[in-house]
């Protein structure tokens, strides 16, 4: 039997080595499309997380959280659905009109940028944008861990495009149920064409609620007409049809009865807006807060958490690790470098991100965010827990070595106490570091400057 070559077997680790390498490097920035909605009125793009088979290793509560982006022109509509997943929604730019099912009835919510707003898996939903003239930028999560798969949409509005859930009961079924003929039923269920997200015109657009139908309880939630004014005196209005839908079918009482009974207004959850609350950590170096559960309790249904950090220029929040939780994060604006290290204290990845970019880190993997030296950065996020994440800083004025030098980890680095405490107590900043003196450029910022020499 002829004997391997020892530099050969040598070689061959080197290169698994380099390609696990190369593959982990590029694993943290997440950049797997799909676009699941294009119409003219909008689009909606979802990222998956990181649940791939090349990454289930690190993977805990990470592989059923997707990142979901919703884009809506001026005065568009995302037309009533559920899902199989529940959603956290951020408002990143414009204002957006949010009405829901929550306890058996319809309320309705005005959004602005910074605002959070969960939606429980199941709930029928639709969203307004009512920005004058801007576009809607929305950034959500997607938790799939009670999904069918891949999240899915139900539309209970639509037509021909997209397909209404009501579409596929027999006509005789949906007359009866409705108490109209089936001539209307068929009307309805056959007019939309344009797609998930349309176009609107006239009061709905604005904002505006005419009332016009009865037994609107007394509400003092903002109710929204789907007809147009062309069509005021059309009987079945989508309103009127989501409203029998889900409230005036089925139950103990008659439709009839229930719409002509006196009403509380409904006591929903409030959206919570990021940028209204005080930092939990700020100094001249940059500022970042957390969300969880006792801040906002709808969070504590999905079990997710919401994060924001803001960085100057070169800036660094500091070495450290979530012992709780994963967390995906999204570049808002600006750009910098992520560094990841691998539990066993070899480098993980050194990934450069821009506005737009997705990146994530597993549970106990330290990693840290540097802004790029030319300008601020600024991120957002989900972690994989709404309880109090606690995260253990490495390096700082209130980091764990910081609360435990000492003999035992001055001979744990083979160092005299003394010349390790020197080096833990240098930095008097905590969390959030200053830029070094000369920071490393990234590449972009090298493209940039070579750039520049060349026009010179």
């Amino acid at each position: 039997m002829k004997k391997s070559n020892p530099w050969t077997a040598l070689a061959l680790l080197l290169l698994v080595f380099c390609f696990t390498t190369a593959s982990a490097a590029s694993a943290f920035r997440l950049e797997k499309w799909e676009q699941v909605v294009k119409t003219e009125a909008g689009e909606v793009r979802v990222l998956r997380g990181s649940g791939s088979s090349s990454k289930k290793q690190w993977a805990d509560r990470t592989s059923s959280i997707h990142i979901g982006f919703i884009f809506m022109e001026p005065k568009s509509l995302f037309i009533p659905q559920y899902l199989d997943s529940s959603l956290i929604i951020f408002v990143h730019r414009g204002e957006v009109r949010v009405g829901w099912i929550y306890k058996d009835d319809l309320v309705e919510k005005q959004l602005k940028m910074g605002d959070i707003l969960h939606i429980t898996a199941g709930s029928t939903f639709y969203m307004v944008n009512t920005s004058k003239g801007q576009r809607l930028q929305v950034i959500c999560s997607v938790d799939a861990s009670e999904s069918l798969g891949f999240p899915q949409s139900f539309f209970v509005g639509g037509g021909r495009n997209p397909v209404s859930v009501l579409a596929g009961f027999h006509k005789s079924t949906l007359s009866a149920a409705f108490n109209v003929p089936e001539e209307e039923i068929q009307t309805i269920l056959g007019s939309q064409t344009g797609g998930p997200i349309v176009m609107m015109t006239g009061d709905v657009a604005e904002g505006k609620d005419r009332r016009r139908r009865e037994g609107d309880r007394g509400r003092k939630d903002l109710l929204l007409d789907f007809d147009s004014e062309e069509e005021e005196e059309q009987r079945w209005s989508w309103r009127e049809l989501l409203t029998n839908f889900m409230i005036g079918v089925g139950g103990g009482s008659s439709g009839d009865d229930r719409r002509n009974a006196k009403k509380e207004p409904v006591r929903s959850p409030d959206p919570y807006n990021l940028y209204d609350r005080d930092p939990d950590v700020k100094n001249k170096y940059g500022w970042s807060l957390a969300l969880d559960e006792h801040d906002y309790k709808p969070l504590k249904h999905s079990d997710i958490g919401v994060y924001i950090v803001n960085l100057t220029a070169g800036s660094m929040l500091a070495p450290h690790v979530n012992p709780r939780a994963a967390e995906y994060g999204v570049v808002l604006g600006g750009e910098g470098r992520i560094e990841v290290v691998f539990p066993n204290g070899t480098a993980a990845a050194s990934v450069e991100v821009a506005a737009g970019d997705v990146f994530w880190i597993p549970r106990y993997f330290p990693f840290c965010q540097i802004a790029s030296r030319s300008g601020p950065m600024e991120f957002f996020g989900f972690t994989t827990s709404s309880r109090r994440n606690r995260p253990q800083f490495l390096v700082g004025a209130r980091s764990v070595l910081a609360a435990m030098v000492g003999p035992e980890f001055a001979a744990a680095f083979g160092v005299p106490e003394k010349m390790l405490r020197e080096v833990v107590e240098a930095q008097s900043e905590a969390v959030i570091l200053p830029a070094r003196p000369s920071p490393e450029p990234t590449r972009k910022e090298k493209e940039r400057e070579a750039g520049m020499e060349r026009r010179e």
